[in-house]
């Protein structure tokens, strides 16, 4: 099961590639995917069916986090075995019907196919499922994509409004479904549903009856979305936006499946639950003619299947739910019979659609004609829908009849048996009448409407449908296989009088033929009055136009949504006022009132053996009176750059409380991380006005010193609060042994970053990529890496200011004037300060940067390699380095940062992770854990002993993407402000000075054109 999902997923993977190379020919390639897994499936029989009466199953794990019970389990059973042979069935055939249904010139296909594919394998995925939290992911993945499936339009509004309102409502009862699967397995003490299942017993004997009865309701509520139920209807006739395969198979076969196999699954052991029967027998018959009435109404062939599917899926619900060994049988039969005619009508529709153009039963007119090939394949999976002998839908639904017909027969069903046989039969009425409605608006003629052109039809494109028709023939006329699948399934309930599991539990047998029964009566029954219903059409709709719709799901929906826009909005208006201020009090009072609430109701001592200065580090005072004074200045400043600088110095000043409790590493890295965001800050506030004139005096003044005050109290006891309140042994305190033994290393800080918490900093860095592109695309118009790969140098003897061609080969001409100026050409040392206006250069600042640019990169490599053993490490080590190319950065500008770091910034921060994931993948690959580390001890000449570790390579990583951090602030506030600036400057964009130091001439230069001199008349300039 796991190999099928794996191969699946890559094939998914994959699946865009292979349609870039054959074009639509490529599902022809994805089908054969599902197709293999069918033929496997098929190969697994004798051992899901070989054990007992209930039959026997196959299991499959790996360990995932065992610490939260998640792991990869899965099972294959009898009911997980007919799921996935409709999921993987009808799957093969729909993406085989795509290949005829798509254009070769649709650019969307690659993607489209890859999705269908993966919704494949992500039902595949729950069906067999045993994992609760496994089998939710799975849900949850067929929710995603059925968004993506149904909005494949995406130019359409319909497509895109239908797509989120499936995925809204879905996704709202998948959250509540998430709930009650999270309440069933603490309560289980166990998330396997195999075991759950064995002992519900227990668990409705046990304390936990009443959360276990509230965890069916939220499960059964997921359920009810998936499965289009009242009042969660509406989202599958908006659905129909997408392409017919995906109707075909999502909306028919597939995913309105997955809450239909849910209340099977739990059927067998939660059914006695109190909110069992009324939500799935009243929501489910509801639902039925809901459905069934709404399909009388529709004009459109697609529309009139699709509310079909609602009323089928309330029936199923219905017979799966009840609970009893017969209709499970039923319910089962009736599954497999709606997915063979259903699937089949819906690519039906699809043929009419693409040949005719139109699906509106007032324009169809005489296609049975013009295909009658086509027709008969029609009529066969309409006739099975309608439960007409000897097809597959009349099999399954004398099953269902004659299982409720015994249920109202049993004194225990109080009454309502009676009621919900006879809502059966309404139903089934419904159900012949609309399939009726769809052969004639489909293929009949109709008088005053000329015959409707259609195109001749391939036998590829027919041969889909065609298949799912003989198929639901084959099964109508020799039932037995099927009858043979599902018995076992059927054994595990039990009636009255029966044991559970024992040969004959009451289930019956699936038969054409059971003789002159009450069932047949009733079938009977549905035929005449169908067939009036019908006959009567005209007159049926005229009552139906006369009844006004009091209800709609959609416009109810369409009204929640807009409520909810319209609190939104109210306060957001409210809240988001654009002051800074307000939104600081807010937050932090709310960060002061809890926690003070808190310790006040606890009414708690303060722990013992506090002090306030340590003695054995006076020192702390003088770092604590500068981190106070630097507070209080950066209050008082009155200029931007000068606040920042005084919240940098409480920076630094913890950086020296770090250093006099020990914790070097801790210390070392405050100061790089305070340096590099000081240098962040003042770049990014050259945009700023320089003077902080937006003050609030008066009583708002009082205000914020009372939030500020009791804000800082605040989180000073509860400080205190926290440190006194371990009860147990700190964990950190065998860090020093683990790091030495299990990292290999002396550094703990480091050799934890790296080894004991690699999740942890694997996450963190994640967030350090994510936020230099968050950066990158509040500054960038075009792509950060565009502009560096196109800095080349210029052809010999080209100065400019400005081009044709734009600001690019401006700054090319200028770097390359730079590179004259700076000596011979191509040398790397700040050869673009000579683009500097004067006022902006620095001949000390470019010295002291010759000296120092080489040391502090070869210091950061030291910092990196040495932190596993002493203070330092990759994120050290890259600020380091950071820092260097920003001191190259402010001695030279913009040109001498693209000089200094000729790679893109993207680049670094992608290698980084890669290489960081690399090093958590392949300890996988070799029997270990993920970021396992290895220590590797040989000896080199020279070198000596050589002790490697390879989380190391992990620390490289780190290393690498806070470089690219660095490199991207530098570039965003930096480089490209920079620009801003020159361009703003004049109407050359140049900066004042430039032509001048660059040797230009000194009259202006027409912008529209390129000033070209000769190497040797630059050099005497």
């Amino acid at each position: 099961m796991i190999t099928v999902l794996a191969v699946t997923f890559a094939a998914a993977a994959v699946a865009p590639w292979i349609f870039r190379k054959i074009g639509r020919s490529a599902f022809y390639v994805l089908a054969a995917v599902p197709a293999a897994s069918l033929v496997w499936l098929i190969a697994q029989y004798g051992a899901v069916y070989g054990e007992g009466s209930t039959g026997g199953f196959i299991e499959e794990s790996l360990p995932w986090i065992p610490e939260l019970k998640l792991e990869f389990a899965f099972r294959m059973d009898v009911l997980s075995w007919v799921m996935s042979l409709l999921v993987l069935g009808v799957g093969t055939l729909v993406l085989v019907y795509c290949a005829r249904y798509f254009k070769d010139k649709d650019d969307n296909l690659g993607g489209f196919g890859a999705q269908l594919l993966a919704f494949a394998g992500a039902m595949f995925g729950l069906v067999t499922a045993d994992d609760l939290l496994m089998m939710f992911i799975f849900w949850e993945l067929t929710t995603v994509l059925s968004y993506l499936l149904i909005g494949y339009a995406r130019t359409r509004l319909s497509a895109r409004r239908s797509a989120l309102q499936a995925l809204v409502v879905t996704t709202a009862g998948g959250l509540a479904m998430l709930i009650g699967l999270i309440i069933l397995g603490q309560s289980a003490e166990t998330y396997r549903m195999s075991a759950i299942l064995a002992g519900t017993e227990e668990l409705f004997a046990g304390p936990a009856q009443g959360a276990v009865n509230a965890a069916v309701v939220l499960i059964l509520a997921g359920a009810v979305t998936k499965s289009a139920l009242l009042p969660f209807h509406f989202w599958l006739p908006g659905a129909m936006a997408a392409p017919t395969p995906v109707s075909a198979y999502l909306h028919a076969a597939a995913m309105v499946k997955a809450g239909i196999y849910i209340v099977a699954r739990m059927a067998p052991g939660f059914s006695e639950s109190p909110a069992w029967l009324p939500l799935v027998l009243g929501l489910g018959l509801g639902t039925m003619l809901l459905g069934g009435y709404r399909a009388l109404r529709q004009t459109d062939i697609k529309l009139i299947l699709a509310y079909g599917t609602v009323s089928q899926l309330g029936f199923l619900t219905m017979v799966v739910g009840l609970g009893r060994p017969d209709a499970a049988l039923a319910g089962l039969a009736l599954l497999l019979a709606h997915g063979l005619f259903k699937a089949a009508l819906f690519l039906v529709v699809g043929i009419i659609d693409h040949q005719s153009g139109t699906r509106d039963i007032r324009k169809l007119s005489g296609v049975y004609k013009s295909s009658r090939a086509l027709a008969v394949t029609a009529g066969l999976a309409a006739a099975s829908m309608a439960g007409v002998p000897p097809l597959a839908g009349f099999v399954a639904k004398e099953s269902v009849f004659e299982a409720f017909v015994h249920y109202s027969d049993d004194p225990a069903s109080g009454g309502w048996g009676l009621v919900l046989l006879i809502g059966l039969v309404l139903g089934s009425v419904l159900t012949f009448a609309y399939s009726a409605r769809f052969m004639w608006g489909a293929f009949a003629s109709k008088p005053g409407l000329e015959r409707t052109p259609f195109k001749a039809i391939r036998l590829s494109f027919l041969a889909a449908p065609a298949i799912l028709s003989v198929l639901s023939v084959a099964y109508g006329l020799w039932p037995v296989p099927a009858d043979a699948w599902i018995q076992p399934y059927a054994a595990l309930f039990a009636e009255p009088g029966h044991d559970a599991g024992a040969p004959d539990a009451g289930a019956g047998h699936l038969a054409l033929w059971h003789g002159l029964t009450p069932a047949l009566g009733l079938t009977a029954v549905t035929f005449a009055a169908g067939l009036a219903m019908f006959y009567w059409r005209n007159a049926v709709s005229r009552a139906q136009s006369r009844v006004p719709d009091w209800v709609d799901g959609d416009r109810a929906y369409q009204r929640t949504i807009g409520a909810l826009d319209d609190v939104a909005v109210w306060v957001t208006g409210r809240t988001q006022r654009g002051s800074l201020y307000f939104y600081l009090a807010v937050i932090l009072t709310v960060a002061f009132a809890v926690p003070l609430s808190v310790l006040l109701v606890s009414n708690k001592p303060l722990p013992g053996g506090l002090y306030i200065v340590d003695p054995n580090s006076p020192l702390q005072l003088v770092a604590a009176a500068g981190i106070i004074a630097g507070a209080l200045a950066a209050v008082r400043a009155n200029k931007r750059f000068l606040a920042v600088l005084m919240v940098s110095v409480t920076g630094y000043g913890i950086a020296l409380m770090f250093a006099l409790q020990g914790a070097p590493d801790l210390a070392l890295t405050q100061m790089l991380v305070e340096t590099i965001i000081l240098v962040a800050f003042v770049l990014a506030m050259r945009s700023l006005p320089a003077e902080l004139r937006d003050r609030t005096g008066g009583r708002l003044r009082v205000v914020r010193i009372i939030i500020g005050a009791a804000f800082g109290v605040t989180m000073i006891f509860v400080a205190i609060y926290a440190m006194g309140a371990r009860v147990a042994e700190p964990v950190s305190l065998a860090f020093p042994q683990l790091a030495y033994e299990g990292g290999g290393g002396l550094n703990v800080v480091n050799v934890t970053l790296v080894d004991i918490r690699a999740w942890d900093t694997f996450g963190e860095i994640s967030v350090l990529a994510v936020a230099a592109t968050g950066v990158a695309s509040l500054i960038f118009i075009r792509s950060r890496g565009e502009r560096i790969n196109r800095a080349a140098v210029m052809p010999e003897g080209t100065v400019g200011r400005r081009t044709a061609v734009g600001n690019d080969s401006k700054e090319h001409a200028s770097l390359h004037v730079a590179r004259r100026f700076a000596g011979k050409a191509g040398d790397p040392w700040l050869v673009a300060g000579r683009t500097l206006a004067p006022e902006r250069r620095s001949i000390i600042f470019e010295v002291v940067t010759r000296l120092i640019f080489h040391s502090m990169i070869i210091f950061s490599v030291y910092l990196l390699l040495a932190g596993h053993n002493l203070p330092g490490g990759g994120f050290a080590g890259g600020l380091m380095a950071g820092l260097a190319l920003t001191v190259r950065y402010l001695a030279g500008g913009r040109f001498e940062l693209r000089e200094a770091a000729p790679i893109s910034a993207g680049m670094l921060l992608g290698t980084g992770l890669a290489l960081a994931a690399l090093t958590g993948l392949v300890p996988l690959f070799l029997g270990g854990q993920a970021f396992q580390s290895a220590i590797i001890e040989f000896w080199l000449p020279v070198f000596g002993d050589i002790k490697f570790v390879t989380s190391t390579l992990f620390d490289i990583g780190v290393y690498l993407v806070v470089v690219g951090l660095a490199l991207d602030v530098l570039r965003s506030l930096g480089a490209e402000i920079d620009e801003h600036f020159d361009e703003a400057s004049g109407p050359a964009g140049a900066a004042p000075g430039e032509a001048e130091q660059a040797g230009a001439p000194q009259e202006e230069a027409p912008q529209e054109e390129t000033v070209l001199a000769t190497g040797s008349e630059r050099d005497n300039a």
